[in-house]
């Protein structure tokens, strides 16, 4: 199949992504910790269930935050992963918690 459209082709930029998954009780220092690096955009979400080494879990009938679990998610340039990533396994070395990195492209690059 063959592109008809006049459109003009949006032009993508390479980011990296972090995926970092913690117990709520520590989002805020988690969040903290990424203003203090300058870090210019991410967003929280709320995990709901999974299923890890230790079995699985679920956020239902939850009656605290002890035990709930939510994703923060940060677009970056790929050389500012290290400054970044070092702290944030310096905070989470003693904590439940799961980083990922993964490439990305981005369509408005001045965002990030």
């Amino acid at each position: 199949m063959t592109e008809t459209s006049n459109a003009p082709r949006l032009a993508t930029h390479p980011k990296k992504r972090l995926d970092i998954i913690v117990e709520a009780p520590i989002m805020n220092r988690l969040l903290d910790l990424l203003d203090r690096l300058a870090v210019t955009g991410y967003t929280v979400v709320p995990a709901l269930a999974g299923r890890g080494r230790d079995g699985s879990w679920r956020r239902a009938g939850l009656v605290s935050d002890a035990g709930q679990m939510v994703m923060v998610i940060c677009v970056l340039d790929e050389s500012r992963v290290p400054e970044v990533l070092e702290p944030v396994y310096k905070l989470l070395s003693r904590q439940i918690g799961i980083v990922t990195v993964s490439d990305v492209a981005v369509i408005r690059r001045e965002h990030f």
